[in-house]
């Protein structure tokens, strides 16, 4: 079996947001008549990136946040609800780089799991490079076919007079690294999963799957999710995968699992 050669989570702070946005489970984000005057619970929402290190090329699985973000998401409304407010200048995606001594210029591709805005906010960095930014053909097709400038967390100004490869299906996109469709969070959903000769089979969730507590078993829910039938059956598919590969799984934003990995820019995984 191909073989990645190295990967680096790289953590770039975190927004911060009502628990039920990430999870909603009795006792946790919905309370009971003994609480129910109690203030809904707000928690950290880690973001991260991941650089992938192959034979073949360097690939870099996400972007994050943007540093002008407050400014970027008024708009939206979305930096009221997800404000990004736990970051300092050293956690942002282009500082993280810098101190991992990575230039964009050594980047091969830039694959965003999804477009929502704390993924693809600083995809534009890539706009004048070479490397291809790969994204699955229905979350393209979604995030540039509605009308006015944003729809819920997709943003257009992330992403647009960006061109974009687009893939379908299960693809294995560079030795050891398979793109995994688990659709639900938004129509075009991606994971990523990564063999390593000596840390065996590691798979990035994204937001199919926010954190433990979402993954179950049995799989909890979000207020976030596009469609409740395939977010169920894209954590499922995942679950087989792990049981198979015994794989370490990375979720999208776990406040406590963060803490828990070797990150960059001193750690990664080989």
């Amino acid at each position: 079996m191909a073989t990645a050669n190295k990967v680096s989570v790289i953590p770039c702070g975190a927004m911060t947001a009502d628990l039920t946005w990430l999870l909603i489970k009795p006792g946790k984000s919905i309370t009971d008549r003994h609480h129910k005057d109690a203030p809904q619970p707000w928690v950290d929402v880690p973001t991260h990136c991941v650089l992938v290190e192959t034979d073949e090329g360097r690939v870099l699985w996400d972007t994050s946040c943007p540093r002008d973000w407050e400014e970027r998401w008024g708009p939206t409304g979305l930096h009221d609800f997800f404000p990004y407010d736990k970051v300092s200048d050293d956690e942002y995606l282009d500082a993280r780089l810098n101190q991992m001594g990575v230039g964009l210029d050594q980047i091969d591709y830039v694959i965003l799991s999804h477009l929502h805005f704390d993924h693809a906010g600083n995809a534009q960095m890539f706009k004048n490079t070479n490397a291809k930014l790969v994204v699955h053909e229905r979350e393209k097709e979604f995030a540039f076919g509605f009308d006015g400038p944003f729809n819920g967390a997709h943003l257009k100004s992330d992403y647009e007079g960006l061109e974009f490869q687009t893939v379908s299906g299960d693809t294995e996109i560079l030795p050891g690294i398979t793109l995994i469709e688990t659709p639900g969070h938004t129509v075009g959903t991606m994971s990523m999963q990564v063999e390593l000769p000596d840390t065996g089979t590691m798979i990035f969730t994204s937001d199919a799957v926010y954190m433990g507590e979402s993954y179950g078993p049995p799989a909890t829910p979000a207020a976030i999710v596009n469609n409740l039938e395939q977010f169920y059956s894209s954590v499922e598919k995942l679950r087989g995968i792990q049981e198979r590969t015994g794989a370490q799984m990375i979720f999208g934003h776990d406040a406590e699992q963060i803490h828990q990995l070797r990150v960059a820019p001193e750690g990664s995984y080989t």
